[in-house]
């Protein structure tokens, strides 16, 4: 997203919330998941906690409730769906040992970031 005008002033001088508010500015997240058995589930949203209350509570059918994936290990986020939508994408093809390094990255200890 390239800034003009008003939202280039306020980035500038570090007022990027105000860009936020004023040009609705949405954040969308993507995230890692994981089972008490280590099976690992990559989605992508734009409200991380309703998204992660609904895996923990089997609320959508699919994948993550039929492995039983609740333990949020990982997220990233960003302002631009394109950007998260690509994100997920390579993740998915990645192999388990390069996401795993990812997860403990910002998880060494695989702990439910949801929790936090």
């Amino acid at each position: 997203m390239k800034l003009r005008g008003i939202p280039r002033l306020l980035s500038s001088l570090g007022m990027t919330n105000k860009i936020k508010i004023m040009w609705k500015v949405k954040d969308y997240y993507v995230y890692i998941i994981a089972s008490k058995t280590g099976t690992l589930y990559i989605g992508v949203t734009n409200d991380l906690i309703r998204r992660i209350y609904e895996h923990k509570n089997n609320l959508i059918d699919g994948f993550s409730k039929k492995y039983s994936c609740h333990k949020l290990v990982y997220y990233e986020q960003t302002t631009d769906i394109n950007v998260a939508i690509s994100r997920e994408k390579q993740l998915k093809k990645w192999r388990r040992e390069k996401k795993e390094n990812l997860i403990k990255t910002m998880n060494p200890s695989w702990e439910d970031l949801n929790l936090k």
